[in-house]
């Protein structure tokens, strides 16, 4: 079905009752779901509010804007991933790190179409620009964090480079539709990871022995 069709099927949609204070997260699902099926320049007041079977007036009613609702949906679809994939928590051991991002991006390929639409467009919209980059730096901020659990603590660098990898395979399965491929591109990053830290653990050591043994000050005695 063509984008038109499908809009226009939209607007004939059963108007649902949703419970009270659910239509705010209901209608920012909906925009990331036109948005990521259909493109930014599918997104309305309107057609958000066909999406999630309410009325254009709750759309209104919520976001004052076009803008604001799109600002909110990002905000709501960042949080959203992050939890989901659980890129921002340790586990156990860095065998675990991101080790649901694939099958979570399979599940819900719309979440990662719309952040990458947002930051595309923030390339012509200076405001929405800030917007994605504050929520990028999330993104390296939380990694640098599960990082330190591992033993790779106070290197930014490496945690932005660690988030550039994992956001290009999220992006390289959007395109290859392969979460095998994921899997497999994640297990070699671990695997890098792991060498690091342990090497830096050895230097640490290493360092540790290598240090003059200092005599005990006693206090000077008048």
């Amino acid at each position: 079905m063509s984008p038109q069709r499908r809009r226009a099927a939209a607007t004939t949609r059963v108007v649902r009752r949703l419970p009270r204070g659910a239509g705010r997260e209901a209608l920012l699902e909906a925009l990331v779901r036109v948005a990521g099926r259909e493109g930014l320049a599918a997104v309305t007041h309107r057609s958000v509010a066909a999406e999630a079977g309410v009325t254009h007036g709750l759309a209104s009613y919520h976001f004052a804007s076009r803008d604001e609702m799109v600002h909110e949906a990002l905000v709501w679809a960042t949080g959203k991933a992050m939890a989901e994939t659980r890129i921002g928590e340790p586990g156990a051991s860095l065998a675990q790190f991101a080790e649901e991002l694939s099958q979570r991006i399979a599940d819900d390929p719309g979440n990662a179409r719309f952040q990458f639409e947002i930051a595309l467009e923030g390339r012509n919209r200076p405001a929405l620009l800030a917007e994605v980059r504050t929520l990028y730096d999330q993104y390296v901020d939380a990694i640098e964090e599960v990082l330190s659990a591992y033993g790779l603590e106070d290197d930014p660098v490496l945690a932005r480079l660690v988030f550039a990898a994992v956001d290009g395979l999220v992006l390289q399965q959007l395109i290859y539709d392969a979460p095998r491929r994921t899997d497999a591109c994640l297990d070699r990053l671990r695997e890098i990871l792991g060498s690091l830290a342990v090497e830096r653990a050895t230097d640490t050591q290493t360092d540790v022995r290598q240090q003059p043994a200092h005599s005990t000050l006693h206090p000077r005695v008048s």
